[in-house]
C-alpha cells in the first residue's frame, strides 16, 4: 500500500498581509502559496486567515502540523495570543484553539520574531551554530535567541523582546506606550520620524521636498548621495543598536549574530556605528572573539520558513 503524503502549513500573519504555504516534507519551497490583505470591509482578519488555510489545504494525505507566526507577545504553551499590534481586536485569542477546532489538526503559534530566528538557525545565516541572536531591524525592532540550541521563549512565551529594551529613559515615546525603547530610535518608523522632527525644526536636507514619501529606503538614498541629515539619522539609530547589541552580547554570548529587516538594506550606513559602539561596549574582548556579524539571509521567506520550522519541531 501506498505511503499516505504528509505535509505541513506555515502561516504568516503580517500587519497588511497574511500567508499560508502548504510544504511537503522535502524541502523549503511551498508546493501552494496564498496571500490575502490582514484587513478587509467584508470579512475580519480571523475569517481571513481561515480561509486562506483552506486553500492551500492538500487534497489527500495528512497535515502533521500548523505553524503560525504572529507578532505581539503570546503564550506558544496555551496557544493564546494576548495583544498582536496589527490586529487590535485579538485580546487573549485563544488562537491555537480556533484553528485547532476548525481544521482537526495539531496547531503551534509563536512569536514571528522569534520564529525568523529559528528559521536563520535551522536554513539560514546561522546553520551551524549551536547560540545565535537574531535581530530585525524594519517598521519595529524584534528579536529571538536560540541558546545551546533551543530557542529562548520564556516561562510565558514572551522572552526576548529585544526591542523594548530601554536604552534612552528620556527618549522618544515607543509604540508600546514607554519612552526610550531601543524600537523607539533605531526602527525604520524612528528613522524616519526623527528626519520629520528635524525638517519640523528647519533643518535643511534635500528630502523637504519629498515629505509625503518619507519612509527609511528614501532616507538611506539621500544619505549615500550625501545628505548630511539623512547620514545623521543613520549614524543615530546605528549608535543606539551598537550599544544595545553590546549589551545582548553580555546577556546571551551568541557565537553568531543576525541582523535582518529593511532598514539593514541600507548597509554600511547602519552597520559603521553599529560595529563601532558594539566593540566600544563590551566589558571584554572575549564577547567579540570568534563571533559572527552577518545579514539574514532568508529575506522575506524567513516568516514563513519560520513557521515551518515551528511546524516541524
Amino acid at each position: 500500500m501506498k505511503d499516505k503524503k504528509r505535509w505541513y502549513i506555515g502561516v504568516d500573519i503580517g500587519g497588511t498581509q497574511l500567508r499560508a504555504a502548504l510544504f511537503d516534507q522535502s524541502g523549503l519551497e511551498p508546493v501552494c502559496l496564498k496571500k490575502a490583505a490582514t484587513h478587509s470591509p467584508k470579512a475580519e482578519p480571523l475569517e481571513i486567515l481561515t480561509a486562506l488555510i483552506a486553500q492551500v489545504w492538500p487534497s489527500e494525505g495528512q497535515v502533521i502540523k500548523i505553524g503560525v507566526g504572529v507578532a505581539g507577545p503570546l503564550n506558544p504553551d496555551t496557544g493564546i495570543v494576548y495583544r498582536c499590534p496589527n490586529i487590535p481586536e485579538w485580546q487573549h485569542l485563544a488562537l491555537r484553539q480556533l484553528l485547532e477546532s476548525r481544521f482537526q489538526a495539531p496547531v503551534a503559534i509563536g512569536n514571528d520574531a522569534n520564529l525568523a530566528a529559528l528559521a536563520e538557525w535551522k536554513y539560514g545565516a546561522g546553520v551551524g551554530h549551536n547560540d545565535l541572536l537574531y535581530l530585525t531591524i524594519s517598521t519595529g525592532i524584534g528579536g529571538g535567541v536560540i541558546s545551546a540550541g533551543r530557542l529562548i521563549t520564556g516561562a510565558r512565551g514572551i522572552a526576548a523582546e529585544l526591542g523594548h529594551f530601554t536604552v534612552w529613559p528620556d527618549g522618544p515615546l515607543c509604540g508600546c506606550g514607554h519612552r526610550g525603547h531601543l524600537e523607539a530610535i533605531s526602527s525604520g518608523t524612528a528613522i524616519t520620524n526623527y528626519v520629520r522632527e528635524q525638517l519640523a525644526a528647519g533643518r535643511s536636507s534635500s528630502l523637504s521636498a519629498r515629505l509625503e514619501e518619507l519612509n527609511a529606503s528614501l532616507i538611506s538614498s539621500a544619505a549615500r548621495e550625501g545628505d548630511p541629515l539623512a547620514a545623521e539619522a543613520f549614524e543615530r539609530a546605528g549608535t543606539f543598536l551598537g550599544r544595545a547589541l553590546a549589551d545582548f552580547l553580555h546577556l546571551y554570548d551568541p557565537t553568531i549574530l543576525v541582523l535582518g529587516g529593511g532598514v539593514m538594506k541600507s548597509g554600511e550606513l547602519i552597520m559603521r556605528p553599529i560595529r563601532r559602539e558594539m566593540e566600544a561596549g563590551v566589558m571584554s574582548p572575549e564577547y567579540l572573539r570568534g563571533l559572527t556579524v552577518t545579514t539574514a539571509r532568508l529575506g522575506d521567506r524567513v516568516g514563513l520558513i519560520g513557521a515551518l520550522a515551528l511546524a516541524q519541531s
